[in-house]
């Protein structure tokens, strides 16, 4: 059956208004990440009229709600470097389990190459304890209360790659009673009763 133009109207109209939803939601999503910049490196490269000049960008992006990438840009430019870095970011951001949405579930170890570090969970109010990438990888992902330690290389890139390594291991109670066939409230009885007996 031949569509009218009527209806080919009516179409149209629809996918020009799904279009226009999906990039206010891709507008939206836009706005309410946060990014920032860790570290600019100025690189060479040697060519027959002699050395041309780059910038690296490192930035990690985060919505401040559970989800952190980060990438790095290289350009001629360090803006240009850092729109790069933050496009290729935004596309490899992973979400990671918050406890009451300040900090994380448990203690967890996190090893990248060189880079090693130490990520402990903190009460209300302690803050972020945690130095250069690490804080700007736990500010992006919105954890409020955290004590951090690199044990390894500074090396920027090596930092966060750790840290990202550490938070992808980490596992909140749903994840754990799912894993194990059991409900929550299970779990946390099975908790405390293992808190009574290190006590005694």
């Amino acid at each position: 059956m031949a569509r009218t133009p009527n209806t080919e109207r009516r179409h149209g109209d629809k996918e020009r208004e799904n279009d226009q939803r999906t990039d206010f939601r891709a507008d939206r999503e836009a706005d309410e990440l946060v990014d920032k910049l860790v570290y600019v490196n100025r690189v060479s490269k040697t060519v027959k009229g002699g050395k041309r000049m780059a910038f690296a960008a490192l930035v990690v992006v985060g919505d401040q709600r559970g989800r952190v990438g980060f990438a790095s840009g290289k350009a001629r430019e360090v803006p240009e470097a850092i729109r790069k870095a933050t496009e290729k970011a935004k596309r490899t951001m992973i979400r990671v389990p918050l406890k009451d949405g300040r900090t994380i579930h448990h203690d967890v170890r996190g090893n990248f190459g060189a880079g090693s570090v130490i990520l402990r969970t903190a009460p209300s109010g302690t803050g972020i304890i945690a130095g250069g990438p690490m804080r700007a990888v736990f500010e992006t992902l919105g954890v409020q209360d955290v004590v951090a330690k690199s044990t390894g290389t500074q090396n920027p890139h090596n930092m966060i790659k750790a840290t990202l390594e550490a938070l992808k291991s980490l596992n909140s109670p749903r994840m754990v009673a799912a894993k194990r066939g059991k409900k929550v409230a299970e779990i946390d009885v099975e908790r405390e009763i293992v808190k009574t007996e290190v006590k005694e």
